[in-house]
């Protein structure tokens, strides 16, 4: 897929105001965004024929978490060429560790990160990714 191409982007946050923060961040820099507030949305629209390039996933919620939600899209092949970044504000070791051991391509700590730069650290990790 070349640069010019609309990557597809599910964002997955339960707090409206960061999950509206990051969609608008993300489609200003042409990503095609389907924002869901949890876990359970986006697996209905994954079921439901979309196909994103790219999950940008929440650990904390209610209902399904992030690292269930990562786990349960690798182990179906669910958009299994999609990339995964977790976006988090559970910055430990081994929560990073986690992430990453169930397919999460990249981890980005919230509190360590713009919105800018979060965009940015998506980028980087999907460029890397290339399979």
């Amino acid at each position: 897929m070349d640069e010019t191409t609309k990557k597809k982007i599910i964002v997955i946050d339960d707090d409206k105001f960061l999950l509206d923060m990051y969609a608008m961040k993300f489609v200003d820099q042409g990503y095609d965004v389907t924002p869901c507030s949890s876990a359970e949305e986006a697996l209905e629209k994954v079921h439901g024929g979309i196909v994103p390039d790219i999950f940008v996933v929440d650990i904390v919620m209610q209902g399904m978490d992030g690292f269930s939600f990562v786990k349960e899209i690798r182990e179906k092949k669910l958009a299994d060429k999609a990339a995964v970044v977790i976006l988090s504000n559970l910055g430990q070791k081994e929560d990073v560790e986690k992430g990453l051991a169930l397919g999460a391509d990249g981890y980005i700590v919230k509190a360590s990160a713009t919105p800018s730069e979060v965009v940015e650290k998506v980028f980087e990790i999907v460029k890397n990714k290339k399979t």
